[in-house]
């Protein structure tokens, strides 16, 4: 497999210390930066953490465009500064750079770039694109033989847009089994309740109606997170396959848990210190 990181077994304790680091990056780094999403990066950093540390998904940090890693796209792009501190963490660039969030000339910028920045695979931001770039990549790795899976992360907000819902109808009728969806069903969007401003219902059994295979988790469970994924990628019965993982938003952070209002705000330098000692308590 050459220098492809994957682990047989996990630690999960190793995977749950890794979350809070990445949490506490989350923070540091929009405090720093004075602007950005944390809720929505709190809420799903569990879910990054086991795509890259768990062994679920196959990459190379040496080697970003290795011909058989699997593809990740962040369909929600304002979540980047959890992508960034993942892979940071990594070891696609240097941890010191988060630092450099939405400055000008900063290759990390307020949604993420493929082209300045290794490991990102897409570039993202409006909301709804990002399944059907994800549907278009698994259609051609699976047109060219490839054993590669691409996995997408999507919003429970997100998936109020009509695009989401043709590349899934796309995605059913060409059996993409390489493809991996998951929502971060949060339950809130910068607006709010998305009960209130446009409600989903059973996302679920949506996703089902379009032919889609689904699975639900914990998505703040770090065991069920990763047995889930493993399980989703290891499954194939002709049809894409969605995850739907239950996350609090701001995760972590008492203040910011649950709190629509902390979608799009970042901390000062005084909430992000009581985030961060917070945070580091997990670790202990």
């Amino acid at each position: 497999m050459g220098s492809i990181e994957r682990k047989e077994r996990v630690d999960l304790r190793e995977l749950k210390d890794k979350a809070v680091d990445v949490r506490i990056d989350v923070i540091e780094m929009l405090s720093k930066a004075g602007s950005g999403h944390p809720g929505g990066s709190l809420s799903s950093a569990d879910i990054l953490t086991a795509l890259y540390f768990g062994g679920i998904l196959e990459h190379d940090p040496g080697n970003p465009t290795l011909e058989r890693r699997d593809r990740f796209v962040l369909s929600k792009g304002h979540a980047a500064p959890v992508l960034y501190a993942t892979l940071a963490e990594s070891g696609y660039f240097p941890a010191e750079e988060l630092a450099t969030l939405r400055k000008l000339g900063s290759r990390l910028q307020g949604h993420p770039d493929r082209l300045k920045l290794p490991g990102v695979e897409v570039s993202t931001g409006s909301l709804g694109q990002g399944l059907s770039i994800a549907c278009g990549l698994a259609c051609g790795l699976f047109l060219s033989g490839s054993a590669s899976s691409v996995f997408a992360l999507l919003g429970d907000g997100e998936c109020q847009e009509g695009q989401v819902w043709e590349a899934a109808m796309f995605a059913a009728h060409r059996r993409l089994d390489n493809l991996v969806a998951i929502v971060d069903r949060n339950r809130l969007q910068i607006d709010g309740r998305v009960a209130d401003v446009c409600d989903l219902d059973d996302l679920g059994d949506k996703f089902r109606s379009f032919g889609w295979q689904v699975f639900a988790c914990d998505g703040n469970d770090m065991e069920a997170v990763v047995d889930t994924l493993a399980c989703a990628k290891e499954t194939h019965s002709g049809k894409p396959k969605v995850i739907v993982a239950e996350t609090t938003k701001g995760k972590g952070v008492s203040f910011m848990e649950n709190q629509a209002g902390w979608h799009g705000k970042a901390p000062n330098a005084e909430q992000a210190q009581l985030a961060v000692a917070e945070l580091s308590l997990e670790e202990e």
